[in-house]
């Protein structure tokens, strides 16, 4: 299932790499046209190699996939842009994520105890914010070493995550 949206990833990132415009067929439109937010994350011999997503639904689930697979592929900038040589080296991954909701909690040792490791986190202070996919639980599988890392994701202090908002998700992720 969702086999169509992956080869669509990979279609768009072909297509742009050929400078030609990608078909999108009809019943594919039809059957994604639900408002939904992804990521799309791409490796190479399983290392990051681009990974941009959404995290509001605001558009069909079809055109963020093309467009996150774009960004992923040629716009995320901890990485140069994909080159025709790549194509075929690359894995992708699409994560269809819920809508966020706020977790709710009253000290530091309380929201350690509410999140788990299904959850994707939002981690919003003042104009700062990250999120990390549920993925990234299996590189960071200690609570607090996570919750650091996405306070330095969002260029803040490792201790951020102290006073900071968090927001949770979960994902469906297909992957090649």
């Amino acid at each position: 299932m969702n086999n169509d949206l992956l080869k669509l990833a990979r279609e768009t990132i072909k297509c742009k790499l050929e400078n030609k415009t990608v078909f999108i067929p009809e019943e594919l439109k039809k059957k994604y046209a639900g408002y939904q937010a992804c990521f799309v994350t791409l490796t190479i011999e399983n290392k990051l190699r681009g990974c941009i997503g959404t995290l509001k639904p605001i558009k069909e689930l079809y055109k963020d996939v093309i467009d996150n697979a774009i960004q992923s592929a040629f716009n995320d900038p901890r990485f140069p842009p994909l080159k025709k040589t790549d194509l075929n080296r690359i894995k992708i991954e699409i994560s269809i994520l819920s809508i966020p909701k706020k977790l709710d909690y009253k000290d530091e040792k309380d929201l350690l105890k509410k999140i788990n490791k299904k959850m994707g986190i939002i981690l919003k202070n003042g104009f700062y914010s990250s999120t990390f996919l549920p993925q990234v639980w299996e590189q960071l599988q200690e609570k607090t070493s996570f919750l650091e890392h996405l306070g330095v994701k969002a260029g803040l202090s490792k201790d951020s995550w102290k006073t900071s908002e968090f927001w949770f998700y979960t994902v469906k992720s297909i992957k090649e």
